[in-house]
């Protein structure tokens, strides 16, 4: 019994060439004929050929202003520009759930924001990091100047402006010099981390751990210091929770000194030479926290009408307090410059 033929399918094919469709033809008496109303007979412009554009090639961005650009010509200077909307149906989302979805983002980063006020903002006040930062070319060579030669300096009392709501507010650093920023005690945090990694280097002994052993023995040393001056004030009754940041602060320009200590030790000095540089930025440095923090621990009567009531044995046990945060900072040092 033979086998039936086996099944061929047609293949489609393409006629190479289409022909035009039949113009209309005219009647007797030169109308043309028309299967409706014929429309005005001024010729209009035809407009320019689309290029289709893949959505996978572009954004809606692009894509929505290649068609303006290809249906419309360019506008006259005059003419008010037209900033285009994102065409979202060029990645095949409809307008609908394009306005939904940036709705939920927005409202996500609001919530974000109002958890991060209202559970870290009673520890670090993320308003006032913005005040500390606002410093100038000006003032941070006037800083590193009072830090390292505090002996010339007079005035060390704040300056202070009424706020909008009428409260009085401390000025920004780049408007007073004693004011403390961040700015300088975190370039000095990073720049202490820098020369103990190339110190280490110049010994042959540089591993890339050291780094992170700089960061972490540094880091240490200004959470302890932190630590102390806070529980100090709360200790001597003293208002520091509206000012944690400054604490921060005058706990990071300690690094300033410490980075002119290892930076000497290359100019090939005798040991006794070095030592008295070491101790000469050891008091600059002791010094500068006695003022600076004074005007912390014992606040301007004309700022904090409760300064008045403090009693004289109170009074000395603050300023007690302070000397031994200026003696503190030897231990401080000498830590940080033995890289």
């Amino acid at each position: 019994m033979s086998s039936p033929p086996p099944l061929r399918h047609p293949v489609p094919t393409h006629p190479a060439y289409i022909p035009e469709p039949p113009s209309t033809p005219g009647s007797p008496n030169g109308y043309q004929r028309f299967s409706s109303s014929p429309g005005p007979t001024q010729q209009q412009p035809a407009l320019p050929q689309q290029q289709h554009v893949p959505a996978y090639m572009t954004s809606p961005f692009q894509h929505q202003q290649q068609q303006q650009h290809s249906l419309h010509p360019p506008h006259h200077p005059h003419q008010p520009s037209f900033v285009p909307q994102p065409d979202f149906a060029a990645w095949g989302v409809n307008d609908a759930t394009a306005q939904f979805g940036m709705q939920l983002g927005s409202s996500a980063v609001a919530a974000g924001q109002e958890y991060v006020q209202k559970n870290f903002g009673g520890i670090i006040p993320l308003s006032s990091i913005k005040h500390h930062f606002n410093v100038s070319n000006s003032y941070v060579i006037r800083k590193l100047q009072l830090v390292a030669f505090p002996w010339t300096h007079k005035s060390w009392s704040r300056r202070v402006h009424r706020s909008e709501q009428g409260q009085t507010e401390y000025q920004d650093p780049r408007e007073d010099i004693n004011s403390p920023d961040l700015y300088i005690p975190l370039m000095a945090f990073v720049t202490y981390i820098l020369i103990s990694a190339f110190h280490s280097g110049l010994q042959s002994r540089f591993h890339p751990k050291i780094l992170g052993e700089s960061a972490s023995s540094a880091l240490a040393v200004v959470i302890v210091d932190f630590l102390f001056v806070y529980v100090g004030c709360y200790l001597l009754n003293v208002q520091a929770s509206k000012q944690a940041v400054d604490i921060i602060a005058y706990s990071g320009y300690k690094f300033v000194g410490v980075i002119l200590t290892i930076l000497s030790s290359y100019l090939y000095l005798s040991r006794a030479l070095y030592y008295i540089i070491f101790f000469y930025f050891f008091f600059a440095n002791g010094l500068f926290l006695l003022r600076s923090l004074r005007s912390l621990v014992l606040p301007d009567p004309a700022l904090n009408s409760s300064t008045a009531t403090i009693s004289p044995g109170l009074r000395r046990r603050r300023i007690s307090f302070l000397l031994i945060e200026a003696a503190c900072q030897f231990a401080y040092m000498l830590f940080l410059v033995r890289v």
